[in-house]
């Protein structure tokens, strides 16, 4: 019987059979938002989710545009209304849907300081003036050497920010395989790493893909 490699997840909230290091924490900047020139919203994170509650409950008046099933379960589990989920959590494929599906909107985009497409300027060549409000951005939580993962460990990335953070703590190690939530953080992972993509865009999923290995 093979024995079970070791498990990291790197995103904040620890879960059953994997060893919690989280690489990054959050900060509101915002004390309100601004709804006066939008009739829809658009999340990509859960966190943003989270924040833009936190920051002003009258989100909840408007459609939402979730990105991922973590984001679109959030809005619903504060009450909600996700009106689209697109199949591809790739930016330019979301931004060509939301050209097909929702050109006489106007929609809020209320992000991270950080995002890994520039939805806006994409946007913007299909003339859709998509509206943004940053709300919150990402640290990188510091580590030691000595925390450094085990050799041949599985490493589980749920957002291009936990890879950059871990590179800003530790090296690679070439026996290392990484999971990653989906196609739009698999392109921030280190040159010729080994990867396995998560069926679905989910942590549960990224769990369930790294047991397998």
């Amino acid at each position: 019987m093979s024995v079970q490699r070791p498990i990291y997840l790197l995103s904040p909230t620890p879960r059953e059979d994997t060893r919690s290091l989280p690489m990054i924490r959050f900060k509101t900047v915002a004390d309100r938002i601004d709804f006066s020139q939008c009739d829809t919203l658009m999340f990509t994170s859960k966190q943003a989710v989270i924040t833009a509650d936190s920051i002003d409950k009258h989100w909840k008046k408007y459609p939402c545009i979730a990105i991922g099933g973590a984001t679109k379960k959030q809005i619903e589990a504060l009450g909600g209304e996700v009106i689209y989920t697109p199949k591809s959590f790739y930016g330019e494929t979301l931004s060509q849907d939301i050209v097909k599906y929702f050109s006489k909107r106007k929609i809020l985009y209320l992000r991270p300081k950080e995002v890994s497409f520039d939805s806006k300027g994409f946007l913007k060549k299909a003339n859709i003036d998509l509206e943004e409000q940053i709300i919150y951005e990402t640290d990188c939580i510091l580590y030691t050497e000595q925390e450094k993962p085990v050799k041949n460990a599985i490493i589980i990335f749920t957002s291009p920010s936990t890879i950059h953070c871990f590179l800003k703590n530790f090296d690679w190690d070439k026996s290392y395989t990484a999971v990653v939530i989906g196609n739009a953080t698999k392109v921030h992972l280190p040159k010729n790493a080994v990867y396995a993509v998560a069926d679905e865009a989910l942590i549960s999923s990224c769990i369930e893909k790294a047991k397998s290995l």
